[in-house]
């Protein structure tokens, strides 16, 4: 068995993703790979923790419609862990614009315009604890071990 790089990371199923009934699908895609579900929450982001979330964004043009689109329904937001999860999860996402995306990802199986791509996943080991502070008290985030039976792969 290789050695384990466990990560978590920061995943946000997005309003349209929410709206066009997709989270259990996309859950289950990231649960088939081996990925653990750690931390989950069905809920709708405040314009302030827009603001924080996304501030590498404030100052650019497209932020007021990224803050309404964001803000327009509510999302899921999940903590995954896994082997190598930040990488996995970026790669099983597809690229941000979903006209660039594999088929096979989600987003080249789901989304349609970049301004609405279905989800959010950290970009980065330090993107992800960050994301997962601001979505998530410490106490929030469950530990648990998957047996061995229970593994399908």
């Amino acid at each position: 068995m290789p050695p384990s790089r466990q990560q978590r990371t920061f995943v946000m199923v997005k309003p349209d993703g929410v709206k066009r009934k997709l989270v259990g699908e996309i859950i289950g895609r990231f649960e088939r790979r081996g990925l653990k579900i750690v931390a989950a929450k069905f809920m709708v982001i405040s314009k302030d923790l827009v603001k924080t979330h996304y501030a590498e964004h404030l100052e650019k043009p497209f932020f007021k419609d990224l803050e309404g689109y964001i803000t327009s329904g509510p999302v899921m937001a999940m903590v995954l862990e896994g082997d190598n999860a930040v990488e996995m999860v970026r790669t099983m996402m597809g690229a941000t614009d979903p006209q660039k995306s594999a088929p096979g990802t989600i987003r080249g199986d789901y989304a349609q315009f970049m301004s609405r791509n279905v989800i959010h996943g950290s970009d980065s080991p330090a993107s992800a604890e960050r994301e997962i502070g601001l979505f998530f008290r410490p106490e929030e985030l469950v530990n648990y071990e998957t047996p061995e039976w229970a593994v399908m792969f």
